[in-house]
């Protein structure tokens, strides 16, 4: 067994393994899947896929999520579970499934850059860059972390899969005012929201009538109806152009 204390520091022992790809095959399809999807083209975690991760892109960045977790997201710690080899095999898996080419959104980044910011509307919820709200999930980085499929059912379909941690939020105060937002915490006595004017909201279950969480989003519904197919290609171009540069700066 390698030792656990430098491990993420270290060299993968099994790079370029087939037997090692076939074993982190294994523990991905079992463990990996619900967030990742069978393919590891992402879902409600990120694109596998893409040869490019958050934390960095040597094979000690891709070990290091998996081993110790990511805090404040649904990545768990599976140190215990695979132990350092068993991350190692499935670090080793992961490169095997990274696409050398990709195939290129169809649209126009720069004409979807601006159907973002205007007719869409989509910086009023969301961050791309040095602005936009806070309501919805930041997608500066999307193109780092989401399949061009994942990215068009999330508009097409925002509650389809839904990302953790913004679900909608409705309480009925005591005096019988109706407060819905998104989800920023939630337990069996109290729920933290903020309503659509990113006003923070933090309410106790005992002084309210009634707080109901429900698993949708509250993007609306009606984006494939609002843009033609063109301007969808487009907008889709300018979310996979979104690599988070402006965080390097």
């Amino acid at each position: 067994m390698l030792a656990t204390a430098g491990a993420a520091c270290a060299q993968n022992p099994f790079a370029g393994s087939a037997k090692a790809v076939d074993e982190g095959r294994g523990i991905f399809r079992v463990y990996c899947t619900p967030c990742h999807g069978i393919q590891g083209e992402g879902g409600r975690g990120p694109d596998l896929t893409v040869g490019m991760f958050s934390a960095g892109d040597k094979d000690s960045d891709v070990f290091r999520p998996i081993y110790d977790g990511v805090p404040g997201t649904e990545m768990q710690s599976w140190s215990v579970q695979f132990g350092d080899e068993g991350v190692w095999k499935l670090v080793t898996y992961i490169r095997s499934i990274a696409r050398a080419e990709r195939t290129p959104p169809k649209g126009d980044p720069a004409a979807g850059e601006k159907l973002f910011w205007g007719k869409g509307g989509c910086g009023k919820c969301h961050v791309a860059g040095a602005r936009g709200g806070h309501l919805g999930p930041n997608l500066s980085r999307a193109g780092r972390t989401r399949s061009l499929a994942y990215l068009r059912e999330s508009v097409v379909s925002p509650s389809a899969d839904l990302t953790a941690g913004y679900f909608t939020v409705t309480v009925v105060t005591a005096d019988g005012k109706v407060i819905t937002g998104v989800q920023r915490g939630y337990d069996n006595f109290s729920a933290q929201l903020i309503d659509m004017s990113e006003k923070f909201h933090s309410f106790q279950r005992s002084a309210v009538k009634s707080i109901q969480r429900e698993y949708r989003s509250l993007m609306p519904e009606g984006y494939a109806k609002m843009f033609s197919e063109t301007e969808m290609d487009d907008l889709l171009a300018y979310l996979v152009s979104r690599r988070g540069e402006e965080a390097s700066k």
